[in-house]
């Protein structure tokens, strides 16, 4: 398929640039992959779409504060993007500067946290840290709020663009499906009879770009890690999935595919994929030419998402991180 295929006007204006006033204000977008069918809805109707048939699956991963500022010892500004904690002292990450820096180059980062380049790994550098990397992100780092969003990150960043069930550190981007749930939304679905359970993926700074083959099925997705436990796979047995985020479908989707109940995945999906496990899906609105647009294509049908978005777009519906959600029912 040709990536021309996935796109469509973007008004800029509708870009989310701040959270709702409360996590559940939200509207939501229903979508029949089967029939068509649209609904506008509100997020807080979201447990009357479900039932003890259901198996909702959140991404339980946790946002790191990974954008860094520092400088070279030549005096040159650097910015490091950590994509990865590799060990305690140690990272993969992406670096902005004015030259490359060189293996042996030694920055200073936040308020003076040493860093030294250990080489690169195709597009990412390998970096140590003279404290544990973990302490030091905490300490200087920032929320890395995606471009599209203008403002510097602040308090209500720290808080917002994080799920409220995050557990696990690692993730450079947010599962921003799960942005929507507070506490009494998860309740409210439990009481539905709905199982609720957990994977971990572990968003990668890849999730931001824009997928530039002209042939679609020519794009390499970055890897990223991904854990689904066994009570999990034990949940969903038999039960119609909804997974919460782009991110939950592929670790379900990469586990059922590969074998393996954790690793490392770089699975692609886009039309013609051939779904085992997810029926149901909660997610944002997604950006022109993404791996998650396809994603949803592939998922919904491309013509039914293409009227959902024109619709969503008519509606002023509020787009992508910080913006509303959409529920959609799986198309075959």
């Amino acid at each position: 398929m040709k990536l021309a295929e996935f796109d469509y006007p973007l008004p800029k204006e509708l870009i989310a640039q701040r959270p709702a006033r409360e996590r559940t204000a939200s509207r939501l977008l229903h979508l029949d992959g089967k029939s068509g069918a649209i609904r506008d809805l509100t997020f807080a109707d979201l447990p009357g779409l479900v039932d003890a048939r259901d198996a909702v699956v959140l991404n339980d991963t946790r946002v790191i504060k990974a954008r860094l500022f520092g400088k070279k010892a030549s005096g040159g500004r650097v910015e490091l993007f950590i994509e990865r904690i590799t060990g305690e002292h140690e990272a993969l990450g992406l670096m902005r500067a004015g030259h490359s820096p060189k293996a042996g180059v030694r920055l200073t980062v936040g308020d003076g946290a040493a860093v030294e380049v250990l080489g690169r790994e195709e597009d990412l550098y390998r970096v140590r840290f003279a404290e544990p990397v973990a302490e030091v992100l905490e300490r200087c780092g920032s929320v890395p709020l995606p471009p599209y969003i203008t403002h510097r990150p602040g308090p209500e960043d720290s808080e917002r663009y994080q799920t409220v069930y995050a557990r696990n550190p690692g993730a450079v981007a947010a599962p921003t499906a799960g942005l929507h749930f507070d506490e009494s939304m998860l309740q409210k679905i439990s009481e539905k009879g709905a199982s609720i359970s957990r994977i971990t993926l572990h968003v990668g700074a890849g999730t931001f770009q824009p997928v530039r083959a002209e042939n679609i099925e020519e794009h390499r997705m970055h890897r990223e890690r991904y854990e689904v436990p066994r009570e999990t796979m034990e949940a969903i047995a038999g039960r119609r999935v909804l997974a919460v985020g782009t991110t939950s479908l592929r670790a379900l989707e990469s586990a059922a595919l590969s074998g393996a109940p954790s690793g490392e995945t770089d699975l692609f999906i886009h039309p013609g994929f051939r779904f085992q496990v997810v029926d149901r899906l909660l997610t944002n609105f997604h950006l022109p030419h993404s791996s998650l647009l396809m994603l949803v294509a592939a998922f919904a049908g491309l013509e039914n998402v293409r009227k959902a978005y024109a619709h969503a777009i008519r509606e002023r519906y509020r787009l992508f991180s910080y913006g509303d959600a959409m529920l959609i029912e799986r198309a075959v």
